[in-house]
């Protein structure tokens, strides 16, 4: 029986993760870091509500015998300024990866990372930047197995509000260039289920870029 840890949770790619795990028999506990409660209510489910992201030790203890985690906090370029972007995508990670690390350091890491993360860190996008350099603080902490997700545009399944005007144009023209061009995204529950697929039973690289992430689909179907 598994014990799961999931940051993120109130995001799109999260919230269908936690889903998912609360559905499986092998899945004792799931875990998850949180601002605000969610609503859900199940026997599996603990939420801890936490507002420093860069500061776990007051709850460290919820991350000791943990198994598998699910890191899936970030925020679209553009919707905060420069520092506050690195902060969340860069600093978070690292305080998160650590206490884990700390306190259950044979856990599995999943992260959601991006399209053109660049670990070189040489990157001009802010983005790709930031994306390769968590990726990097996450492999330096050498955790029995980290696998870095790098899905393309992420498709919502689930009726929400777009965080711009370019997001509600392209989930408009998604699928027929989807149809031409198959590797320019993935629809959230593909991605959310291909990483819990993973995360649980193992995988036999690092990195899954997009088309990767369409194959354990295509392979499970």
């Amino acid at each position: 029986m598994l014990n799961i840890l999931i940051a993120g949770a109130s995001g799109m790619i999260g919230s269908l993760i936690v889903e998912s795990c609360l559905q499986k028999d092998e899945i004792k506990q799931v875990t998850s870091i949180t601002r605000k409660p969610s609503g859900i209510q199940h026997a599996k489910l603990i939420e801890v509500i936490h507002t420093d992201f860069l500061d776990f030790s007051a709850i460290e203890h919820h991350f000791a015998y943990q198994d598998v985690c699910f890191y899936c906090i970030g925020v679209y370029t553009g919707a905060v300024p420069e520092k506050a972007f690195n902060t969340i995508t860069i600093d978070y990670t690292k305080a998160f990866a650590e206490m884990l690390q700390r306190k259950s350091p044979n856990a599995t890491f999943c992260f959601l990372s991006g399209q053109g993360a660049d670990q070189l860190e040489k990157s001009r996008v802010l983005f790709a930047k930031s994306k390769g350099i968590a990726e990097n603080i996450l492999l330096h902490l050498n955790f029995p197995a980290t696998y870095l997700f790098r899905p393309g545009y992420i498709y919502p399944v689930s009726p929400r509000k777009e965080p711009n005007l370019m997001y509600t144009i392209i989930r408009l023209i998604f699928k027929p260039i989807a149809a031409i061009y198959p590797n320019i995204g993935i629809s959230s529950i593909d991605l959310a289920h291909s990483m819990v697929y993973i995360g649980l039973n193992k995988g036999n690289q690092t990195i899954y870029e997009n088309a990767d992430i369409r194959a354990i689909v295509k392979n499970r179907q």
